[in-house]
């Protein structure tokens, strides 16, 4: 995604220093997490707040953070390639575990874009925003193409998963043991299908079966909704 209009009207200074800032406190925030690993310590949750409230301090404009920042946002292609590697080397647990990965996806999705629809008509959204929405559920790689292939916005979907995944990450865990879930490989396909990275995060730190499991499900929930947006673009034009 590229915006000419807002690199023209921003001082190459302030985008280029507002990347670094966002790059530097995400780096700190790691450290820090890897030092103190205590989940509101999570550098996807430190990050944005500390960003969030520079830009209201300072206050720096959408346009200007935005103008080299985007760049962050175009290296999700690459890591959507990357996807390719652990799929690979967890073949053998797409091997072992094929009905739970397929089920794990099929409800991830249908879970994920219906709730965000239901929610979008109970607050009476603009539509812009619903179909933003829509793919919230989905890693960012596979979130913003979908948004921008639905008449959302991309740069919005990006939150919106954020949000997800953060709310799912929090409670992810507590909400399964209240349910009685404690298989690990339905606790994987639970946070892969619920809170994409940020839930595949906090699986690979409840145990490897688990985070594999939801490193898959992740992967296969936003590859099986990229290639049904063309469809999902029809029941909602």
């Amino acid at each position: 995604m590229s915006h000419p209009a807002l690199s023209a009207a921003t001082p190459l200074w302030i985008g280029l220093a507002w990347l670094l800032t966002t790059v530097a406190l995400y780096v700190g925030a790691k450290r820090l997490f890897l030092r103190r690993p205590r989940i509101w310590l999570s550098p996807i949750l430190v990050t944005p707040i500390v960003l969030l409230a520079l830009v209201l301090a300072t206050g720096t404009t959408y346009e200007a953070y935005w103008s080299q920042s985007r760049w962050l946002t175009w290296l999700l292609g690459p890591a959507t390639v990357a996807f390719a590697l652990p799929i690979y080397q967890q073949r053998h647990v797409i091997a072992r575990y094929p009905l739970t990965l397929a089920a794990g996806v099929a409800t991830g999705v249908v879970v994920g874009v219906g709730s965000s629809w239901l929610l979008s008509l109970w607050l009476d959204l603009p539509r812009e925003v619903m179909l933003t929405l829509l793919p919230r559920s989905v890693s960012s790689p596979f979130a913003m193409p979908a948004a921008q292939a639905l008449g959302g916005q991309p740069e919005l979907a990006v939150l919106a998963v954020l949000v997800t995944g953060v709310f799912g990450m929090l409670v992810g865990q507590g909400w399964l043991w209240w349910a009685g879930i404690r298989h690990p490989v339905s606790e994987g396909a639970a946070f892969g299908a619920g809170a994409h990275g940020v839930g595949t995060a906090k699986a690979w730190q409840m145990g490897p079966q688990q985070g594999a499991i939801s490193s898959l499900v992740m992967i296969f929930s936003g590859i099986v909704l990229v290639l049904l947006t063309p469809l999902l673009a029809r029941l909602v034009a």
